[in-house]
Formats: structure tokens, C-alpha cells, sequence
């Protein structure tokens, strides 16, 4: 197969990170005889710098001639870049609102994964990360309160803002879609997350759910309450599969399934749209204190790779393969600055892509 991949650097550690899942994904096609075509493009400072924008229409073309995207981080120290002196619209963050919006990526999965080797790094009690957890979390990312209509207005001699949670049925059918069919492809289970005791949206959102649950009979659904999920997600992270839930309560629980894996540099995230096209990024952000030194943590861009070959392309014995290198990596004492533990080996950025394509 022939795999047509545009690749963002993009600022800070972003080029380091994907040089690396570059080196993975080219070992995976040697391995299993497929032909890697990379383009790279530049979003962020790295295009402000160039083009005096964060992310040009050019960029964007090319981005959707590709069969998907693979981005590093993007950014800057917003205290001392000269990019944070520019107006909002013209900052690095704002290329990947753009690139969001015009690649219509309306889904955002967040895997939350405990490795064993790095339970010890869990905040949780001992007893609960003893057991482990990988969940994903499946985040509604182009609707809902962000994006309803808002405003301040007076009202009585006092200031009374106003936003707006709207969901239409269809877009709450589109991403319960989504949640079904990945959920297939881990342990056949959703749990979807509302607030349907208060809120009419989540009413909706939980009828439609329930109506896409029936062509999926071999798929479990469970419905709950956004809040009990928040507590549950610390007091037992392993009874979750796939979490599908709307834009605020997903952007809220993939922050805190986040820290309860112990390290940011471990996870992988995607975006998608209704095809089989989507944006693979890492969870964390550009580093900037850490640029250039080696010694940055490339496996959630990695990982978000394997992401990659599974969503898109359904290669799932490529992107299990990749999966494998990190446990067997990690397994084996191997360690970034960031995950460092006592009695471990330390290796740089370049290192743990090398040991990873040797595992593979």
C-alpha cells in the first residue's frame, strides 16, 4: 500500500519528535512492504517566521490532497516569542484552529493508556493503578457550547453573559458513529457521558446514541452522568473502553484521564472527519526550554502514528506493531528525562526512535 502522509514539524520539539515517528513508520513499511510518501508543510512560528501567517491556503491544499496528517507541536514561550505580540489571529495556535476547521475534523480521540512499567508514575492508589487502564476518549470537537452563539450584554444596570450549548441530531449521530466503530476495534464497549438529568442537548444526545447502539449489537452502551464519570475516572479507570461524550465534558475528562497516566509524553491523540482522513498529534506542546537538546520524548507522536495506520489506513497489525516496540522499549528499562525512574537507562530523543525500529 501507498501511503500519502503530510507531516507538520512544526515549532519548539515538533521536528525532533516527528523525524522519529518518521523513522518508526518507515521501518513499519519496510517490514511489512508498504511505500511511505512524506510531504512536509509549516504551521505555527515556523510559518509566521516564512510566510508571516500561521498556516497558509497552500499548506492547507496540500494537507488535503494527502491521506492523512501527522503533526509534531506548534508554538512558543508566550512570554518571551515575538509570535505572541501579534494579534490573536495571526498566532501560532491559530493555523491549528484553521487547519481544524477546514479539514472538517469533528472527532477527537484521546487514548489513556497505563503502562505497567509505568504505574509507579500514577497518581491514583496503588491498588487501582495495579490494574491498569486503557481507555479512549472520543470528544464531539466542532459543536456544542464552543461554538454556539455567545455574548455580554447589560441588563438592568448589571453585565449578564450568555452562551449557547446547541447540538443538531445529526451531529451528535456522526461522532456516536465514530465511538461505535472504534470501540469494534478495542473491547466492544462505550460509555456515553451526558448530563441528561438537566440538560435538553444531553437528552438529545443520549436518544440518538441509543438509536445509533442498534446497529452495533456487539457492541456493550452504557449511559452516565458527565460528574460520576469525573469520579469514576479516579476511583476505577480500568472499567472504561471508549468514553463518547460532547466538546466541554471531553475537552474537562481528557484532561484528567490525562494525569492519571502519570506522563503527558506518552499519549497519542487523533482527529478525524467523516472519512477516513485525520490529524495524529501528540497530547503535549511544543517545549520550547527543550528544543534542540535530544532529549525530548518521542513516543506519543509515535504512538499517535500507529494511530494513524489503524484509523486510516486499517493496518492494524502495523500499528500493533508499533504498539508492541513501545511496551517491549519500556520493558526493557529504556527511558526519556521525562518518564526516568530509578534503576533505568536514560536515552535521548534520537535513541528511543533507534530502539523502537530495532524492536520492529
Amino acid at each position: 500500500m501507498k501511503l500519502n502522509i503530510v507531516c507538520i514539524p512544526g515549532d519548539g520539539i515538533g521536528p525532533e519528535i516527528v523525524r522519529e515517528a518518521k523513522k518508526v513508520l518507515e521501518a513499519v513499511a519496510k517490514k511489512y512492504g508498504h511505500e511511505m510518501q512524506f510531504t512536509d508543510i509549516l504551521m505555527g512560528g515556523a510559518s509566521i517566521d516564512v510566510h508571516g501567517v500561521p498556516l497558509t491556503e497552500e499548506a492547507i491544499a496540500t494537507a488535503k490532497a494527502a491521506d492523512a496528517v501527522l503533526m509534531g507541536s506548534i508554538g512558543g514561550d508566550t512570554n518571551t516569542s515575538p509570535w505572541y505580540k501579534l494579534e490573536p489571529s495571526l498566532r501560532p495556535e491559530a493555523g491549528l484552529l484553521k487547519i481544524r476547521k477546514a479539514l472538517n475534523l469533528f472527532a477527537n480521540l484521546r487514548p489513556a493508556l497505563l503502562y505497567p512499567e509505568l504505574a509507579g508514575a500514577c497518581p491514583l492508589k496503588e491498588e487501582i493503578s495495579q490494574k491498569g487502564f486503557d481507555m479512549l476518549i472520543m470528544r464531539e470537537l466542532t459543536g456544542g457550547l464552543y461554538f454556539g452563539e455567545r455574548k455580554t450584554i447589560e441588563e438592568n444596570g448589571m453585565l449578564k453573559a450568555i452562551d449557547t450549548l446547541t447540538y443538531t441530531e445529526e451531529e451528535i449521530r456522526r461522532i456516536a458513529i465514530k465511538g461505535f466503530d472504534i470501540a469494534r476495534k478495542r473491547r466492544q464497549k462505550v460509555t456515553s457521558v451526558d448530563k441528561a438529568n438537566v440538560l435538553d442537548s444531553s437528552r438529545l444526545w443520549r436518544k440518538v446514541v441509543n438509536e445509533v447502539a442498534k446497529d452495533y449489537p456487539d457492541v456493550t452502551v452504557e449511559h452516565m452522568l458527565v460528574d460520576n464519570c469525573a469520579m469514576q475516572l479516579v476511583k476505577d479507570p480500568a472499567q472504561f473502553d471508549v468514553i463518547l461524550t460532547e466538546n466541554m465534558f471531553g475537552d474537562i475528562l481528557s484532561d484528567e484521564a490525562s494525569m492519571v497516566t502519570g506522563s503527558i509524553g506518552m499519549l497519542a491523540s487523533a482527529s478525524l472527519n467523516d472519512t477516513k482522513f485525520g490529524l495524529y498529534e501528540p497530547s503535549h506542546g511544543s517545549a520550547p526550554d527543550i528544543a534542540g537538546k535530544d532529549i525530548a520524548n518521542p513516543i506519543a507522536t509515535i504512538l499517535s502514528a500507529a494511530m494513524m495506520l489503524k484509523y486510516t489506513f486499517d493496518l492494524d497489525e502495523e500499528a500493533t506493531a508499533i504498539e508492541n516496540a513501545v511496551k517491549s522499549v519500556l520493558k526493557k528499562g529504556y527511558r526519556t528525562i521525562d518518564i526516568m525512574s530509578e534503576g533505568c537507562n536514560q536515552v535521548g530523543c534520537t535513541q528511543m526512535g533507534d530502539l523502537l525500529v530495532e524492536e520492529i
